[in-house]
């Protein structure tokens, strides 16, 4: 179908990162656990493999470990960190704790290339690359010359050009290692001889057409969150099949300030199809009646989205497919454990037995989110949509801590409202990865109009990350911060003071429930 790469993952915590880089490099890339059959890897016959690193050593025999016949395939392999502890025991190298030679090496560390091979060939021949180890090789497999090295770590890099099988201690696909790119760019282009074929534009002109031969002239139904995954597919199968689709929109009445009608308005205006809004506030906040456990509120909301949704389907939908916005991060297999899993995640629904389609779609499932933003771009969605930030699947929910009433829910949306609209007037959101407001649920004395108050807090969180795995703080001028909380005190009812959380993550998590 495509010239693809295969990232294997040994549980390294930058398997997605690896597989990003490579496609930024217009190659298309996909993620296999170190469980996967050798027959699979044969079967898709792939122009290379990246091995990823891992936490665990690779003369543990309880580590992830893979068959040395992939190594006779004749295909190139670039192994990463612990992939290329992994190439070099399996083929006869040594690899040995470092914590009794004081060479363990964590974070950024100079480091000196062989600039004749290949992986080097376009960098200087010394740089700052991005370590974390506490094993390493003291000697390579025959056949096998050192290609990098640091004052402390004697094989930084090793090659056999004649099998193109390569490996690097340190991670090239970080932005911490100078010239990490250029580096995987040679490994596709010079040693796996990849073409750069893929590109988002073509993505969607073939995925049109795909699904217009799967559909036919059936009828697909969508469940639309306004989020970008979702917003996204109802676009592309828009262009693919018009009419033929019914987006459902279930407004619980826990979305941002006019949120619903800013959905409702995208996606009657601009794209052919049947859009189908369900206003439930009231359902849905006599189900949360009394209930504060945050679990709980959960658990409810999810259990009456499911039910609302799928009545309407009953009611009002034929045969047909069913549609949704998976992407690839919701079904990538991981190479931790000894057995992979599959994660569950929102976009993959579970369809009630008594409702038969003729097969499930899902146009974004090999789509990386930073892919589906460009492809929503191209598809004429507006950029507030395509670059939305993550919102949770119980919207304000979670974001209202205790119980949840319609009073809550206006002042927490018309002080984050506010915050919205300040950080786009100075030009901090784009400084920032996540930011939003909470109703935390606490009552403090406050003065206004020489009169005495006792009314809600505010808190305002605001971090910056790469991968959400780990968030910072943001560190927002005091200037801004200042005129924000006057600007909430003042225009937001039983709002008397506002506080900003300064927790990172760890020790906290970016959402407070």
């Amino acid at each position: 179908m495509k010239e693809t790469v295969i990232v294997l993952d040994f549980g390294g915590q930058y398997n997605q990162l690896i597989a990003r880089r490579v496609r930024e490099c217009n190659v298309y890339c996909e993620i296999l656990p170190y469980t996967a059959d050798i027959e699979r890897i044969k079967e898709i016959a792939p122009k290379g493999i990246i091995f990823t690193g891992g936490p665990n050593s690779v003369y543990d025999e309880s580590s992830p470990h893979y068959t040395p016949e992939i190594f006779g395939l004749g295909i190139p392999i670039l192994g990463i960190c612990y992939g290329c502890q992994l190439m070099a025991h399996a083929l006869g190298g040594n690899v040995v704790s470092a914590a009794d030679n004081s060479v363990s090496e964590y974070g950024k560390t100079d480091t000196e290339y062989k600039n004749d091979c290949v992986i080097f060939e376009n960098v200087p021949d010394a740089g700052v690359t991005w370590m974390s180890h506490r094993d390493y090789i003291n000697r390579v497999p025959e056949g096998f010359r050192v290609t990098a090295s640091t004052a402390h770590c004697p094989v930084a890099a090793m090659a056999n050009d004649e099998k193109k099988l390569y490996g690097v201690q340190f991670h090239p696909e970080v932005n911490h290692t100078e010239y990490g790119r250029q580096m995987l760019r040679s490994f596709l282009y010079s040693v796996c001889g990849c073409k750069g074929e893929w590109r988002m534009n073509s993505f969607i002109d073939e995925t049109v057409v795909q699904l217009r031969e799967q559909i036919g002239d059936k009828g697909v139904v969508l469940g639309l969150s306004g989020g970008v995954d979702s917003s996204v597919a109802a676009a592309l199968l828009s262009r693919a099949v018009g009419k033929q689709l019914t987006c459902v929109f279930v407004d619980q009445g826990l979305m941002r300030k006019n949120e619903g009608d800013f959905v409702e308005e995208t996606f009657t205006k601009l794209f052919d199809m049947n859009f189908v809004r369900i206003n439930c506030q009231e359902e849905f906040l006599s189900k949360l009646k009394g209930v504060s456990d945050p679990e709980e509120k959960r658990n409810i909301i999810g259990t009456e989205f499911y039910n609302v949704f799928w009545n309407r389907i009953r009611e009002s939908f034929g045969s047909g497919f069913f549609a949704q916005g998976t992407i690839y991060p919701d079904r990538i297999e991981s190479g931790k454990g000894d057995a992979a899993k599959i994660k569950t995640h929102h976009n993959q629904v579970g369809v009630p037995k008594d409702i038969k389609f003729e097969g499930v779609i899902e146009p974004l499932k090999d789509l990386f989110k930073d892919e589906v933003r460009a492809v929503g771009e191209q598809l004429g969605l507006p950029h507030e949509l395509v670059w939305r930030q993550p919102f949770p699947g119980p919207g304000l929910g979670v974001r209202v801590i205790g119980e949840i009433t319609a009073e809550r829910v206006k002042t927490l949306q018309e002080a984050d409202a506010i915050l919205r609209d300040e950080m786009d007037k100075c030009g901090y959101s784009k400084e920032l990865s996540q930011f939003f407001a909470v109703l935390p649920g606490v009552k403090t004395v406050g003065v206004m109009g020489d009169a005495r108050t006792y009314d809600e807090l505010v808190a305002i969180r605001a971090v910056t990350t790469d991968d959400f795995m780990t968030a910072d703080w943001a560190k927002i001028p005091y200037d801004i911060l200042g005129r924000l909380s006057n600007r909430i005190i003042n225009e937001v009812e039983h709002v008397n003071r506002v506080v900003y959380d300064i927790t990172s993550k760890p020790p906290g998590t970016v959402e407070w429930e």
